[in-house]
């Protein structure tokens, strides 16, 4: 998407987003699962989509991580970028979304959520800007509002970080130290 159909297409409905909900696997990463000899867990993180999550907290939208599976990989990812809402080992992702709510104050109409597959579906299905990526679930491709044009793993992220930002006008302010 260009920078005219994100205003034309994303602006309207990501007016008002206040928090960005994110699976893990599949959307964060590009939903392999590594194991090294001894047994632990590997995950690969892509670094644009890293400083799209802080450039958008920095514009003012909340991030959280749902995901069903426990990893302190995760942990420490969403540590270094300062995610503060991070949920894990939990399948009943709807539940943990309407608790994360409750907690925030919050409402669906504030809520992007972006996940690949049938767990996400629910959550995808009642927020305001519910989005997937091109290798998602085909259900979930048809609930979602938005599909980005990069998978999960290699920028899917910061695609979506750059929509809202650019969708609630924030680009120049976020852009002018790096000018």
């Amino acid at each position: 998407m260009n920078y005219s159909q994100i205003e034309e297409f994303i602006k309207p409905i990501a007016d008002g987003i206040r928090l960005l909900v994110l699976d893990v696997d599949g959307i964060l990463t590009d939903n392999r699962l590594y194991f090294s000899a001894s047994g632990e867990e590997l995950k690969a993180f892509n670094t644009q989509d890293g400083l799209g999550i802080k450039l958008l907290q920095q514009a003012g939208v909340k991030v959280a991580l749902i995901t069903g599976r426990q990893s302190t990989i995760v942990a420490e990812r969403a540590r270094s970028l300062g995610i503060e809402h991070v949920i894990q080992g939990r399948d009943d992702k709807l539940n943990v979304l309407d608790d994360l709510l409750a907690k925030l104050g919050m409402h669906y109409d504030e809520v992007a959520y972006a996940g690949d597959d049938l767990p996400d579906l629910a959550c995808i299905s009642r927020v305001k800007l519910g989005i997937t990526v091109p290798n998602g679930h085909f259900l979930v491709r048809e609930a979602a509002s938005v599909m980005t044009s990069k998978s999960g793993g290699e920028g899917a992220v910061r695609e979506i970080c750059d929509w809202l930002i650019i969708a609630q006008g924030k680009l120049e302010q976020i852009i002018a130290p790096y000018h």
